[in-house]
């Protein structure tokens, strides 16, 4: 049975950080690519961040390049999102996926497992 269980939101003020992580059970961490998305209540699923099985590649939302980072540790089965410099309308559920797929994909329907969700509340 595949798992993915995210950790880390939190309640964080602009202009903070918060790290965000995801570990993974249940499939062979190495052949997936993960990705990072976000949902605010009423709205589609949107695209945050992927990385490559190996890490050799990323890609980022136009929007978050420069503040978000996605990484992994294929020895730790987790994927990882250092989100900087956070805005209000960075408040989202996050969530991670996982798609059986050896390259970056952006779209929800690429993803084959999903994590429960991690809520990041950024206000003062």
């Amino acid at each position: 049975q595949v798992q993915l269980v995210e950790s880390g939101g939190g309640l964080v003020q602009p202009g903070g950080s918060l790290r965000l992580s995801c570990a993974a059970s249940g499939l062979t961490f190495n052949r997936y690519t993960m990705g990072w998305f976000r949902q605010v209540p009423g709205k589609e699923r949107d695209f945050v961040a992927a990385i490559a099985w190996n890490g050799g590649a990323t890609y980022y939302a136009d929007s978050l390049k420069g503040r978000f980072t996605i990484s992994r540790d294929n020895a730790k089965n987790t994927v990882y999102l250092q989100m900087n410099s956070l805005k209000p309308e960075d408040t989202a559920e996050y969530y991670c996926a996982a798609a059986q797929i050896l390259y970056i994909v952006t779209v929800t329907r690429r993803y084959d497992y999903w994590g429960q969700g991690t809520q990041v509340t950024v206000s003062s």
